[in-house]
């Protein structure tokens, strides 16, 4: 406010006040539209796993491996006919079957994810014929029933109530996550938090990229990450696929959801045709645990895309959902509060996605 007279401090605190408490009720009367029976609850819970045969892999006596189209892919199965391996053309991201897991986040959404599904980076994109690589042969005998914390372990590390960990310099790399600072100023249309909180915002740590530019952290972002700073935390830091410092062209993963969406990295599954209503993917059968998902959330950023989650898989009533870092909620959740994720229906997201992408 500087310039600005300070003679009536407690108008401009009730201004203050007014606008943050009018913006949250109109993002929540807008989705008031969808459908009907949404919990609002605050907190969340844990992720709970069930633990079974870890370390080396199965026998691989009987597996089999096959081609599936659209995408181009290759899938192992075992003996039993069961599902071991999916692994896209183009793409890093493996889903793996593994000891069955519950995600669940019981006080903000009735939703529960029981899965035997893990989703780990591979060193290098899959190709028909790599099964016979050594690189692949390396790191599936690591992975191949491995209990080591996938993406959707390290996903579950930022939601409210999450114990927070340190690496060895004392760093705490995973935690209860803020989605940003409240927008007490009223800019930016009125939202009621800042976007732009990037993974090293979280960190309080210097970042250095490979083009040379440093991310910064700014204090008042400290335990924060966006919708695209969750993905990068998770996906980059976390499971260190390259990240680029922005959007701009380079090999690795944009800094915004609208880079993510139109960047060359990986497989465009839901492929982007446009931003309007009409332009909503019908296909969303071919998405599987892993795929991230952009939204058109927005009229105020034009042609962009603003928002960005990854797929979880399909809850115990059967709908596919995913984890997003929202404001409403104030961090990552798979909950209601702001819009059921729920991708298949006529709920808030469902009707917003615009496409999707498997890195």
């Amino acid at each position: 406010m500087a310039g600005k007279k300070k003679s009536r401090p407690l108008l401009s605190g009730l201004v203050v006040l007014g606008l943050v408490a009018a913006s949250g009720y109109l993002t929540l009367e807008l989705r008031k539209h969808e459908e009907q029976g949404v919990t609002e609850v605050r907190n969340v819970g844990v992720l709970n796993g069930t633990r079974g045969p870890a370390g080396t892999p199965e026998d691989t006596a009987g597996e089999r491996w096959s081609r599936l189209e659209s995408p181009a892919r290759s899938v192992l199965r075992g003996a039993d006919g069961q599902v071991k391996a999916v692994l896209t053309d183009g793409a890093r991201m493996a889903k793996l079957t593994g000891p069955a897991r519950i995600f669940a986040e019981p006080t903000s959404t009735a939703s529960k994810v029981s899965t035997t599904d893990w989703v780990r980076l591979m060193p290098e994109p899959w190709s028909q014929g790599a099964e016979k690589q050594k690189w692949f042969k390396d790191w599936y005998a690591q992975y191949a029933g491995s209990e080591e914390d996938d993406v959707f372990a390290f996903a579950f590390q930022y939601l409210a109530g999450a114990p927070q960990r340190k690496d060895g310099q004392g760093v705490v790399f995973a935690g209860d996550a803020n989605f940003g600072p409240l927008n007490t100023s009223g800019a930016e249309g009125g939202d009621l938090r800042l976007e732009q909180s990037d993974f090293y915002d979280y960190l309080g740590t210097r970042y250095p990229y490979r083009d040379g530019a440093v991310g910064t952290p700014e204090a008042m972002r400290a335990r924060s990450l966006d919708c695209s700073g969750f993905i990068r935390m998770v996906l980059g830091y976390r499971a260190r696929y390259p990240l680029m410092s922005s959007d701009a062209s380079g090999d690795g993963l944009p800094r915004t959801a609208n880079g993510m969406a139109r960047s060359r990295q990986g497989v465009d599954v839901l492929p982007l045709t446009g931003i309007s209503a009409q332009d909503r993917p019908s296909a969303i059968d071919q998405l599987q645990p892993g795929d991230l998902v952009f939204f058109k959330l927005d009229t105020r950023t034009g042609q962009r895309l603003d928002h960005v989650g990854m797929v979880l898989g399909h809850d115990t009533e059967g709908h596919l959902i995913f984890i997003s870092s929202r404001e409403e909620v104030n961090g990552p959740t798979i909950g209601d509060i702001g819009g059921v994720s729920r991708l298949d229906g006529n709920g808030y997201y469902a009707k917003t996605l615009r496409s999707a992408k498997r890195l």
